[in-house]
């Protein structure tokens, strides 16, 4: 599993490190995490020639009352920004994982207010 250094975004903007995807399945040790405060995103850039699916670990329910994953299709040559996270949710580790990591890169990122 690779921990994602949370990186931090501002008004004034941020040059961002993006870094290679882990490989790994559906809750797989191999998976890669971040340490959630509620208002991180992460920033999926998908350099593949098809598309990637990025899934998010629920930790607990949703607000509907169901604890289900959420899963994020990004197109071949498309970077997504998704979240924020809340911890109530996602807890203040999250864990997601990808079905390729192929020229796939990801950053986690704080925006401050």
């Amino acid at each position: 599993m690779a921990t994602l250094t949370v990186q931090t975004s501002a008004m004034s903007g941020a040059v961002l490190t993006m870094s290679a995807a882990t490989s790994g399945a559906t809750g797989s040790a191999s998976a890669d995490d971040f340490a959630n405060d509620g208002r991180t995103f992460l920033i999926v850039h998908n350099g593949s020639g098809g598309p990637v699916v990025v899934t998010v670990n629920s930790a607990t329910a949703c607000d509907q009352g169901f604890d289900h994953d959420v899963a994020v299709t990004i197109n071949a040559g498309v970077e997504k920004m998704i979240g924020p996270f809340t911890t109530a949710r996602f807890g203040p580790s999250t864990t997601f994982w990808y079905d390729s990591v192929t020229s796939v890169t990801v950053a986690a990122v704080h925006h401050t207010a």
